[in-house]
């Protein structure tokens, strides 16, 4: 890998003189030497018909399931081909964020839109304009219920390894503390959560479903956290919320959730969006950005940034957050994937998620060996023991073209989706039965 330093030796040599170090490798103290690359010499340049031929190499390494059963946070849904139209035009692609308002009008009524309908979605009373993903929403949700005397976030150890961790990191940096909530037949211990609840928890995150396919009782689990002085932040599948109590039903305060389902391919993991929304109460401690209806001068209906508390406008040690900007062009697709598919797309696509999920998972039972790990209800997704090492029937699946579930503790968590018809799951259990000597 090549670089260009626009910089002269000596310029360079007092910028490092004035920031106390010698080289610039001193730069990358803090970075493990075994994560590092070394230097490479640069390369002369290619031509246009070179690059192309060469990314088109790399690009043939890579393998692509057109039958796939792994969700664990990101789903292989259908995309309407009107989300790519509208969205792949030039105004929309290029616009970054809208620093200037007034010149923004077209980009602000996209976001009002999104908000909009996450809000329809939640059932909550306000949303901003998006964060940077799932894992991030859930990490400044907890921040937004933390004060003086409350800072204990709990965690459900039944929610994303990912948001736990970004959860847990966002804490570390704010001297908060965090616990995680026993997990009893694949849900979140509603018992072992009113042992822990103390004076001084600010609140409690669930996911729904939760990371194992499993459907939570949120509405008890909010109860509990309200009745501790707690507030409950709810991680939502938006999918599996079209056919499920809103958040705003079961009394959870914050509703966060991934939005890759909204209209995003998998994408190699991004970008991807995160959605917050909450109660009128808490409005105001709501990170990023906030996009409000007005009239003009003369009475005409116009956008605004009603709120952004940002780092620019703020007292930095007043900041409960440094979200200074949002996925505009993803909350754009969201709106876009939400609008073609209409309330009713979103349920139909949602009752097939759940309707083949739960064809796939009575045809694996029926495979000796095979079982699901709990009797609770489930969504999309489930984890089954397998009666072989989890990693060599996956491989097996592989070789047939097939990208199975992921393996987790006790077995395999699998997932199937609206795009998995009933030929595709006949021929995974077919495969799984040959690989399995069934």
């Amino acid at each position: 890998m090549g670089s260009y330093v626009p910089s002269t030796a000596g310029q360079r040599a007092e910028m490092l003189q004035a920031v106390g170090i010698n080289t610039i490798e001193d730069l990358y103290a803090a970075v493990p030497q075994e994560m590092r690359i070394d230097a490479q010499p640069a390369q002369a340049g290619m031509s246009e018909l070179e690059v192309a031929d060469t990314l088109g190499r790399m690009a043939g390494k890579n393998r692509v399931f057109s039958s796939i059963f792994r969700g664990a946070g990101a789903y292989n849904h259908y995309i309407p081909s009107i989300v790519r139209r509208i969205t792949s035009k030039e105004e929309f692609v290029t616009a970054y964020t809208p620093y200037q308002a007034e010149i923004s009008q077209g980009i602000l009524q996209s976001i009002f839109e999104y908000q909009s309908m996450i809000c329809a979605l939640t059932g909550m009373d306000v949303s901003n304009a998006s964060v940077y993903d799932g894992a991030t929403a859930a990490a400044e949700a907890a921040a937004m219920c933390r004060d003086r005397k409350r800072s204990r976030i709990l965690i459900s150890a039944a929610a994303h390894p990912m948001v736990r961790q970004t959860i847990q990191t966002y804490a570390w940096g704010a001297n908060a503390e965090v616990a995680e909530i026993p997990v009893k037949d694949g849900r979140t211990d509603l018992e072992a959560l009113k042992g822990m609840l103390q004076n001084t928890d600010a609140g409690v995150y669930l996911q729904q479903p939760n990371y194992f396919g499993v459907i939570e009782d949120a509405a008890a689990i909010a109860q509990a956290a309200h009745d501790a002085g707690a507030k409950l932040i709810l991680g939502i599948n938006p999918m599996a919320a079209a056919l499920l109590q809103t958040p705003k039903e079961v009394g959870a305060d914050i509703a966060v959730g991934e939005g890759q389902p909204l209209g995003m391919p998998l994408s190699f993991g991004g970008p991807y969006l995160g959605f917050m929304a909450t109660s009128g109460a808490l409005e105001r401690k709501l990170p990023g950005r906030i996009v409000g209806e007005t009239t003009d001068d003369r009475g005409n209906r116009c956008y605004v940034l009603t709120l952004q508390a940002r780092e620019q406008h703020i007292r930095r040690e007043k900041a409960s957050s440094n979200i200074c900007s949002n996925q505009a062009l993803c909350a754009m697709t969201a709106a876009v994937y939400l609008a073609a598919m209409g309330p009713e797309g979103m349920k139909q696509a949602a009752s097939q998620c759940y309707s083949k999920a739960h064809y796939l998972a009575d045809a694996l039972s029926r495979i000796p060996g095979f079982a699901l790990t709990n009797s609770s209800p489930f969504f999309h997704e489930f984890v089954m023991t397998t009666p072989i090492d989890a990693d060599l029937l996956l491989s097996k699946l592989e070789e047939a073209g097939i990208l199975g579930g992921l393996p987790v503790e006790g077995g395999i968590l699998w997932c199937a989706t609206e795009r998995n018809s009933k030929a595709d799951i006949d021929q995974l259990i077919e495969t799984v039965k040959e690989a399995v000597g069934a």
